[in-house]
């Protein structure tokens, strides 16, 4: 479990300007948060940890390692700021969450002869509708 307290003073908050909705209101606030994380700087994760969020969240982090996230949602910083560090919150923790191991099951023998009953049904079926010329 990820501690927001803890996160929140190690990330980044950068803003910008938002688009959407608010009229003039978007040209002259900046409402839109980015949060910015590095991994292998922080101190909540162990390195075990580190080295298995390095590996899920490749595609999403950055060629210095840092996680970002951004919000635009509402016209609230504090609010996008919340949102956004939920976001990023909620990333972390679906990629420390271990994969179940699966078992794979075995075909029940019924299932097994019933298709065989039914290829052998359908053959006959076929070999029925062949025409013998040799009787003639």
């Amino acid at each position: 479990m990820i501690n927001k307290n803890a996160l929140a003073k190690e990330v980044i908050y950068l803003t910008s300007r938002a688009g959407g909705s608010g009229g003039q209101h978007v040209n002259k606030v900046e409402t839109k948060v980015i949060l910015k994380w590095d991994l292998m700087q922080s101190n909540i994760l162990t390195t075990d940890q580190k080295i298995l969020v390095k590996d899920r969240l490749s595609t999403k982090l950055s060629k210095d390692g840092c996680l970002q996230v951004e919000c635009s949602d509402t016209r609230s910083q504090l609010k996008n700021k919340e949102i956004a560090l939920i976001k990023m919150i909620n990333v972390i923790q679906n990629a420390l969450k271990r994969d179940r191991f699966r078992i794979p099951t075995k075909t029940p023998k019924s299932v097994i002869l019933d298709r065989l009953d039914r290829k052998k049904r359908i053959a006959d079926k076929k070999q029925q509708r062949k025409k013998n010329f040799d009787i003639f």
